[in-house]
C-alpha cells in the first residue's frame, strides 16, 4: 500500500471527511482490520482564510508547496490538496515536488463523464465560482459549467465559511442550497458538482434532482485507487 499524503485543515470539517472516507474504503477493499498509510499536514485555516481575502495567492501557494514538501519528506508517495478552492494553486504545488498530485477537478471530471453529464452546476466558495481555475479545467474534458448568479453565490459563499467550516448545518441552510440548486438546473444544468469539499456536510444525492457530484468522496477515493493499485492488482494475480 502507498502513502497518502494531504493537504488539510481548509477547513479541518472536510479534512474529517477525507479521512473517515478514505480509511472506510481501504477497510472495504482490504477486508480485516486494513486502514490506509497516511500522511497528514493540517494548515491553520485562519491563515488561509486572510490569504484569499487579500488576494495573495503568491503566499498561499507557498505555504501549500511547503506542506507537499513536508510530505514527501516524510514518506507520502502523492499529495492530496484537501480542498477545492486551494486547487487554485495547484500547479505551484505539483511544481513543488516530483509526487504525483491528484487533482480533484480531474476526479471529479473523471465522474461527470461516467455519469454521461456535459453541462454541470458549480456550487463553491466565490473564488471556486468566479476564478476560471476550475471552469476551464473542467472546459478542457469538455464539460460546461453554469455557475450561480451574484446573489446565488453570495448565499453559498456564506454558508459554507460562516456555517459548514464552523460544523454548522442550518435546516434552513439546507433548504437555501436546495434552491440555488434547482435555479440551475431549471438553466439547464443536467449535473450539479458540490465543488466545496464542506459542502457535502449539507447537501446529499436525496436533496438534488439530478446527478450530484460528491467532490470530497471522489477525490478521496482516487487517493484510495492510487494507494491500493499495487495491491490489488497482486491480489487478481
Amino acid at each position: 500500500m502507498k502513502t497518502i499524503g494531504l493537504i488539510g485543515g481548509m477547513s479541518w470539517e472536510s479534512t474529517a471527511l477525507y479521512y473517515r472516507i478514505i480509511n472506510r474504503a481501504v477497510a472495504e477493499r482490504l477486508g480485516g482490520l486494513h486502514s490506509a498509510r497516511l500522511l497528514l499536514l493540517s494548515v491553520d485555516f485562519d491563515d488561509v482564510v486572510q490569504g484569499q481575502r487579500a488576494g495573495d495567492w503568491d503566499a498561499l501557494g507557498a505555504l501549500l508547496a511547503e506542506g507537499a514538501r513536508r510530505l514527501q519528506r516524510g514518506g507520502a508517495d502523492c499529495v492530496l490538496i484537501g480542498t477545492n478552492t486551494m486547487h487554485r494553486v495547484a500547479d505551484v504545488v505539483a511544481a513543488a515536488v516530483p509526487l504525483p498530485l491528484l487533482h480533484i477537478v480531474d476526479a471529479t471530471a473523471d465522474a461527470i463523464e461516467r455519469a454521461g453529464c456535459r453541462r454541470v452546476a458549480l456550487l463553491g466558495t466565490r473564488y471556486t465560482m468566479e476564478q476560471p481555475f476550475y471552469v476551464e479545467r473542467l472546459a478542457r474534458r469538455g464539460i460546461d459549467c453554469i455557475v450561480p448568479e451574484a446573489d446565488d453565490r453570495d448565499t453559498v459563499h456564506r454558508i459554507i465559511f460562516d456555517e459548514l467550516c464552523c460544523g454548522v448545518v442550518a435546516p434552513s441552510s439546507r433548504d437555501a442550497l436546495r434552491e440555488v440548486v434547482a435555479r440551475q438546473l431549471a438553466r439547464g444544468a443536467d449535473g450539479v458538482v458540490l465543488g466545496c469539499t464542506e459542502l457535502p456536510l449539507a447537501l446529499g444525492a436525496g436533496d438534488v434532482d439530478a446527478p450530484l457530484f460528491d467532490t470530497t468522496e471522489l477525490h478521496a477515493l482516487a487517493a484510495v485507487d492510487f494507494a491500493l493499485a499495487p495491491a490489488v492488482a497482486l491480489a487478481a494475480a
